[in-house]
């Protein structure tokens, strides 16, 4: 019953029915006139006729369907006109049963494992402890099986059967959603050189357009369309591009698959043309290095850890690129940066605790790598900028726990000195970043819950420091992209829960705000949305946890109230406010919208971050179901109207929280859910395992199996009640294999004792970040909130047609 729009599609629907029917029409007139005449036909073959028109009628529809999705095929269809046609492969395939994953025996190894680098020796499990695993069959790390992706393919067709009564409700939120996005838009042009560089959308076009022009002329320079390199590939992510000197050569890197594995390529901004030189396998960044010719990147080993930083000139062999630096550690990664200078280049290697920093002048010929801090275990430099001379650095050394912006002279005769924050051991202020200029310094960092910018003079640390101030404290804001060192502007990015985002340029002599651009965001009207902030107060220790609300005043009235419930609490990442066009379709059909900020997020500061690590990881999932009692306490919700979301991470702590408190929620959404943390951190093939032994510690050793195990969400299901879950995946994703998803719901459909449905949708094109197409991002979006809008019981009769 999908609505034909297309005008040839309808006539010819037409037609096939009507042809159908005057056929039927034509047998039916043709039998009661042999009846009258004729006692050979008997009264069972004008049944059987009579019986056969329903199946004439259905064969009518079918071949009605079929006749739309091949003439608009024929046709050049948008996403926006027509997103089933342009992103399901029709006809949907349904199936009415869920897969039943068989069940193989499967050993998974705890601790020492001979030819496998788990740790170091001494503290490893010997002999090792073993798990069983009947799921284990459903990981394939080169996803070629065709029994995985059968099964795969199985709960596309589940999920399809479950959610077919959502494609008419699923097609209007995916228009609403596109309503609220100023789909035809320019970014705010940043000056570089004699350039200023941007980004055009185009409606109807699912890619940016890059753009430049020369400062004072209005004449655009399209640099580099992505619409163009994304024809004929399933998937295009363009992460990073830089360019050249001169401007006149553009680097860019590309990922066509989905799996974070980066091609570096090159293209003459003069000519048009693309250069000769490829890079593969490379991480994803890629920097010039003041010239034409040189470029700095980094490539991965056989875990996809970025472990080698490399030097490359155009024009000759790959073979002949020189080797900056190696990391042989494999809870190390290796990375570079460029100070705002553009005089050094920082090499660094850096794990989750500990950090080694190093730097090469580049008009040093010899190029000599010289250490500014050598790794000590739990000192962390997080980052480093250079002016004048000093470089700046935010680090945790000498016990800082919210860390602190220090100074150290670049010829080193000097001891570090302290700079911000001025009073020291406030752990409510913590400092995220620094980028210095010509004449001024920037700090980025968080005070009270939220984020903030303050600038200074080097010369007058104390007498210049200014915290830039918004009318709004429930804000996010950001230094935003700077690309010119002699300036005495800084150019940041400022959101709350409902204003779009806003561009600033602050002038830093003045103490002033110039609005730039605020983001234009269609059919919405801030004024008719309320945010406060609320606090649910632990069952384990008393701390408060901030919960962040935003809502229509003139929905939500009167409590209780259908909830989304949205959570993460991992590697220090804050779920900051911000607009979304995704989320105004809950808040306008009467949902509150609330973000817990949980411990091991990053939104009180580091202290908040470090409490829920290791054995104290569980903090993290409590915190979300005290969230949860409180709003249940309090009457904002009942259990009938509440649902909860997270996504990687948060995943896992959506896993987590429905081991231990599954009555309190109607509905789960869990996208990528890093659910099998016990087997995927026991195994250093996996990309990230090493390097993440220091954020949720090593379940080869006794202690990190203790730990680890008691929360794990694939280990812990019981037999009990689940809400109704639904589950996003990519197969291609390199952080969160895909067979994670594929065996929790396995084991939840072998293990729970109610009927509400477990689903899968797996994107067989696509990785961690979902879609690459926005148009296509938005239709998968439109799928999660139809089904938290169903379960809360708040899809309209309109919403249905």
């Amino acid at each position: 019953k999908c609505d034909p729009r297309s005008r040839m599609a309808r006539r010819g629907i037409r037609k096939l029915f009507l042809c159908v029917c005057a056929a039927s029409a034509t047998v039916l007139f043709i039998s009661s006139q042999m009846s009258k005449t004729s006692s050979m036909l008997s009264t069972s073959s004008f049944r059987g006729i009579s019986r056969a028109l329903p199946a004439g009628v259905a064969v009518a529809g079918v071949l009605a369907r079929t006749f739309r999705v091949l003439t608009r095929r024929s046709q050049k269809v948008s996403a926006k006109e027509d997103p089933w046609i342009v992103y399901e492969n029709l006809p949907l395939e349904l199936r009415k049963d869920p897969p039943l994953a068989k069940k193989i025996p499967h050993d998974v190894p705890f601790g020492e494992v001979k030819g496998e680098d788990r740790g170091p020796q001494k503290t490893l499990m010997n002999p090792p402890v073993y798990r069983k695993d009947d799921y284990f069959w459903l990981r394939d790390d080169k996803r070629k099986s065709k029994d995985v992706i059968d099964h795969l393919k199985a709960e596309n067709a589940y999920t399809n059967y479950k959610t077919h009564h959502l494609r008419a409700a699923r097609e209007n939120i995916f228009k609403e959603m596109l309503s609220h996005v100023k789909e035809t838009d320019q970014s705010v042009p940043v000056p570089r050189g004699g350039y200023e560089y941007y980004r055009r959308n185009v409606e109807g076009l699912s890619y940016p357009i890059r753009c430049r022009r020369k400062k004072g002329d209005t004449k655009e320079q399209i640099i580099l369309d992505e619409n163009e390199i994304a024809k004929g590939l399933k998937h295009c992510d363009i992460r990073a591009y830089d360019m050249s000197e001169s401007q006149d050569i553009m680097a860019y890197t590309i990922d066509d698959v989905g799996d974070e594995m980066y091609t570096i390529v090159f293209k003459n901004l003069n000519s048009g043309k693309m250069l000769p030189d490829k890079i593969p396998d490379t991480a994803g960044g890629v920097m010039f290095c003041n010239d034409d010719e040189t470029v700095i990147y980094t490539t991965v080993d056989e875990a996809k850890r970025p472990d080698k930083v490399w030097m490359h000139k155009l024009g000759r062999p790959l073979s002949e690129a020189k080797l900056l630096y190696e990391e042989n550690d494999t809870k190390f990664r290796a990375g570079y940066d460029m100070t705002s200078s553009h005089r050094y280049l920082i090499l660094s290697s850096f794990s989750g605790e500990t950090t080694e920093i190093s730097y090469i002048d580049l008009k040093d010929e010899k190029l000599e790598k010289k250490c500014i801090r050598k790794r000590e275990t739990g000192v962390i430099v997080q980052s480093i900028d250079h002016q004048g001379d000093y470089f700046y650095m935010v680090t945790n050394i000498d016990g800082a726990k919210a860390f602190k912006l220090v100074r150290a002279k670049i010829d080193g005769k000097e001891k570090w000195g302290d700079l911000f924050p001025l009073v020291s051991g406030k752990e409510d202020v913590k400092v995220d970043n620094v980028k210095c200029f010509e004449k001024f310094i920037a700090i980025q960092g968080r005070e009270a819950g939220f984020s903030q910018i303050w600038t200074f003079s080097p010369d007058d640390m104390k007498g210049s420091l200014k915290c830039i101030e918004f009318e709004n404290p429930m804000h996010t804001v950001e230094i935003g992209s700077n690309r010119e060192f002699n300036t005495s502007n800084l150019r940041l990015t400022y959101d709350t829960l409902t204003t779009p985002e806003r561009t600033y340029l602050y002038s830093v002599p003045k103490g002033e705000l110039e609005l730039l651009k605020e983001k234009e965001v269609p059919n919405y009207d801030p004024k008719l949305y309320e945010t406060k902030r609320v606090y649910a107060t632990s069952s384990v220790d008393g701390k408060p946890i901030p919960m962040s609300f935003v809502y229509r005043r003139d929905l939500v009235k009167d409590t209780p109230a259908p909830l989304h419930l949205y959570g993460y609490g991992s590697y220090e990442i804050s779920i900051d406010p911000y607009v979304s066009p995704a989320t105004i379709p809950l808040l306008d059909r009467g949902v509150i919208y609330v973000v817990a900020h949980v411990r091991g997020g990053g939104e009180m500061g580091r202290v908040w971050y470090e409490s829920a690590k290791y054995k104290d990881k569980t903090k993290t999932f409590t915190d979300f179901v005290d969230c949860s009692k409180y709003l249940l306490d309090k009457k904002y919700t009942t259990n009938e109207l509440m649902s909860m979301e997270g996504r990687s991470a948060g995943g896992l702590l959506v896993g987590a929280v429905i081991n231990m408190a599954p009555n309190n929620f109607k509905a789960a959404l869990a996208g990528v859910p890093f659910v099998d943390v016990m087997n995927t951190m026991s195994d250093p093939s996996i990309p990230l395992t090493s390097g993440e032994w220091e954020e949720w510690g090593n379940p080869n050793t006794k202690k990190g199996y203790d730990d680890i195990l008691v929360y794990s969400p694939y280990d812990n299901i019981k037999k009990q009640k689940y809400p109704t879950l639904f589950i996003t995946a990519g197969l291609h994703d390199p952080r969160v294999g895909y067979w994670e998803p594929a065996k929790w719901a396995a084991k939840l459909r072998e293990y729970k004792t109610d009927d509400n449905p477990v689903l899968v949708k797996m994107d067989l094109n696509a990785g961690h970040f979902s879609a690459s197409d926005r148009y296509k991002k938005y239709w998968e979006r439109s799928l999660d909130m139809c089904f938290v809008l169903d379960q809360l019981g708040c899809l309209s009769a309109s919403d249905l047609k």
